[in-house]
This record gives C-alpha cells, structure tokens and sequence, in this order.
C-alpha cells in the first residue's frame, strides 16, 4: 500500500505541477505566407505556434528526416558503421530527381551516403541505404511506419523512404515532422551532416551544395530538411540553436524557395526573441535526508520531473526553494516523494517538482533496533 500511495503521489506532482504550458508572448498571429506550419523548441517539445498543423500533406523529401533517423538509431546501436560499404542495385541507381547519379554497382560508404542524404537529398542514396539496412525498400518502409507509430505521429503514412512519389497514402503534418525532427536532433551526429554547406564525394569529382539555404546565412543553424514536389510544393524543416535553446520550424506546402525561407525565418526569430529555458534542477547539491530507523542515516535526494521549462525570455536568474520535512522514516524506495523543489523567476511561480529518494533505505530489523536503543541507553 505504502508503493502504491507514493505512486500516486508522484505521478499527481509530475501530472499536475510540471505540466508547462505558453502562449506567444503578446498573443499575436505570426505573419506566414505558407498553409500549414509548427514552431517546437526541442528539449522540452513544447509548442509555442501552430497553424493548421494536423492536417494531412504530402511531404516530399521531408521524408527523409525518417529515413535518416532509423540509419541514425542503428548506428548508434552499433548495427551499423560508418565505414561499412553499400552497394547501389539496379533500382537505387534508377532513382531520379535529387540525386548523385549512383551506377549500379557502385559503393558509396555509409558516412558518404548518409551525407548525400541529408546534403543533396539524395533519392538514390536513400534507396541505396534502405535495401542496405533491410533489404527491400519495401521492408524499410515498413520500420518507417512501426517508428512514426512509436512516436505517436498520429497523421503519418510512408509509402517509400524518398518522397519522390506522388503518393495518396504517403503523407505526414507539420507536427508529425516537427516531433520526428526533434528525434532526429537528439542525436548530434546527425548535424555533422546536416550542417555541411558544401562538400563532394568521389575523390572531390562530384560536388555537394546543401539544398537548405539557411545552414548559409542563419546564425546557427543545425538544419534539417527540404523538400520539394509538384504536389507538396516548397517544405522545410528548419532547425537552430542558439545559446543552448534549440527550436524546430516546420513549413509545409510554401508557394516558393523564398516563402518557405522567409516563414521559417520568421517563425525562428520570433522563438529566439521571445522565449528561453529555464533550468529546473538546482545547480547546488542537494542534502541528504535522515533517516530514523533505517540501515543508513540518510537518503539522498533527487529531482524529479523534467531538467528544462520553456519560459518568455527575461532578465532574471531562476531561485530554487528546497521543502523537506526534519526526517523520514524508513524503509525508504528508490524514488519515493520526500519534499518539494519550488523554482521561480522574477518572483513567479514556474514549477514545483517532486524531490525524491535516490535509493532506497531498509528499515532495521530486531536487533538492529535494540542494538541502536542499547547504543542510545549507554550514550554512544
């Protein structure tokens, strides 16, 4: 019963008092050009706009931010090297659009392809690596959909791993991309990559331009992708990091390169002008707790809940106000509710987290007692 009242207890502090919400600063509309979009900040995933961010449109080569995640995720999982060989098949060397002409044949090596992907957007080379990591497209696209369902993409549907085909049942929006962009850049290997503006492949032969503009000209930009069809016009994920915030501005459908720039562009300096992270874990070390009638005497202490709370950008330097009681009793749990950690900036209140046990404490038994009573009794 004791596990199970704690339980409740800290799943009500996590639900009820770290659950951070914001609106744009003055609550104005932000001028876009483009349908549809999304502005996420990336350590917490809190979204600060939105606009018709749900609805279901073709996503080009912003597809690739899937493609690329799952060649990502198996190496870091060490299925996979960066110094591994891929052979291009007759149908990767077929692939048009963006692409670097592979010939069938040919190999490319996973750092190489995984370059041309994120670089040039290159189909071929996506193909190439999805027959690689599974042997068919077909099979990889199907990873592609279990993973877009692991991270709760609710208006997702891959039909191939380029986004070159006009497809019905190929589809994604705004959010879906900017929660997939944010998996993506939690790995920062991946912008080794997507940050490069100009490189080349084949011994120099072959040059590489990063079809994102803003890695060029915007104060830091770590990427992520273009896109462009007929159908799903200009789309981008953009994504920038400055002073240790990082956001996420998905634009989807823009009528031009320049739109689609522009609206990222804007939605961008907006974030960065507007909000800021707040730490929520005091930098100062926390004290043990005693403990009364316990194996140790005292239980060390952790925060739970989220490290960060995206706040309006101020001046101010967050305080932290530490509420325990004199002692606990044990046994103590690993991760038992022991007191509270109020954080506040500029006077306001912007979390309360639970402070909890880092480990658990087991209560004495018989003679343990009557060996601390007898110790008490004789003044040790």
């Amino acid at each position: 019963m004791k596990r199970i009242l704690c339980f409740i207890v800290l799943f009500m502090l996590f639900k009820g008092e770290t659950a951070y919400a914001v609106t744009p600063v003055s609550g104005e509309t932000i001028p876009l050009e483009a349908p549809s979009a999304i502005l996420m900040e990336k350590q917490t995933g809190q979204v600060i706009y939105e606009k018709n961010a749900d609805e279901r449109l073709s996503p080009a080569s912003v597809t690739k931010i899937m493609t690329m995640l799952l060649i990502v995720e198996d190496l870091e999982a060490g299925r996979l090297t960066t110094e591994e060989m891929v052979t291009a098949s007759a149908r990767a060397a077929s692939f048009g659009g963006s692409c670097v002409y592979l010939e069938q044949g040919e190999q490319m090596s996973v750092h190489e392809m995984l370059k041309c992907i994120a670089v040039a957007s290159a189909n071929d080379c996506a193909v190439a690596m999805a027959e690689h990591l599974c042997g068919s497209e077909q099979v990889f696209v199907e990873r592609m959909n279990r993973r877009a369902e692991e991270l709760g993409l609710q208006n997702t549907h891959f039909t191939n791993c380029t986004g070159l085909f006009e497809d019905e049942e190929h589809y994604t929006s705004a959010r879906d991309v900017a929660v997939m962009s944010r998996e993506l850049i939690r790995h920062e290997r991946i912008k080794e990559y997507s940050t490069i503006w100009m490189d080349s492949i084949r011994g120099g032969s072959f040059e590489l331009t990063n079809t994102n503009r803003l890695v060029r000209w915007y104060e830091g930009c770590t990427g992520l992708k273009t896109g462009f069809t007929s159908k799903a016009m200009y789309c981008l994920s953009a994504t920038a990091e400055r002073k240790g915030v990082e956001f996420i501005a998905v634009v989807m459908h823009g009528s031009s390169i320049d739109e689609r720039n522009g609206d990222a562009t804007t939605l961008l300096n907006y974030a960065f002008a507007n909000y800021m992270l707040c730490p929520l874990h005091t930098p100062d070390a926390l004290p043990a707790l005693p403990v009364e009638l316990g194996r140790e005497e005292s239980v060390p202490l952790a925060v739970g809940g989220e490290p960060y709370a995206l706040v309006p950008r101020s001046g101010g330097q967050p305080e932290y106000a530490v509420s325990l009681p004199s002692a606990v009793r044990a046994p103590v749990s690993q991760g038992d509710p022991l007191g509270t950690l109020q954080v506040r900036l500029n006077g306001d209140m912007v979390a309360e987290l639970p402070l909890v046990a880092a480990q658990e404490v087991p209560a004495l038994g018989f003679g343990g007692v009557l060996a601390l009573l007898a110790g008490r009794m004789l003044g040790l």
